[in-house]
């Protein structure tokens, strides 16, 4: 299930929200001021795929290890 992220336009309010269908016809709506005005934001994945398959989060560039022939 994927978690947006939007942005109340009327109070400014940033807030996350899980969307369970892409075709959810659901209004979203903001948990603070209550308005349906909100803007959907751009935001970066959490994980990444390489060649070497899915990985956690990292700071370190090129997660292969030195072993897999991808160097």
């Amino acid at each position: 299930m994927p978690i947006y992220e939007y942005r109340c336009q009327d109070c400014r309010k940033n807030f996350e929200t899980i969307v369970l269908s892409k075709n959810n016809s659901a209004t979203i709506s903001c948990p603070e001021c209550g308005s349906n005005n909100v803007k959907k934001k751009i935001s970066a994945s959490s994980y990444r795929l390489t060649s070497c398959g899915p990985t956690l989060p990292t700071t370190a560039l090129g997660s292969c290890s030195g072993k897999s022939g991808f160097s």
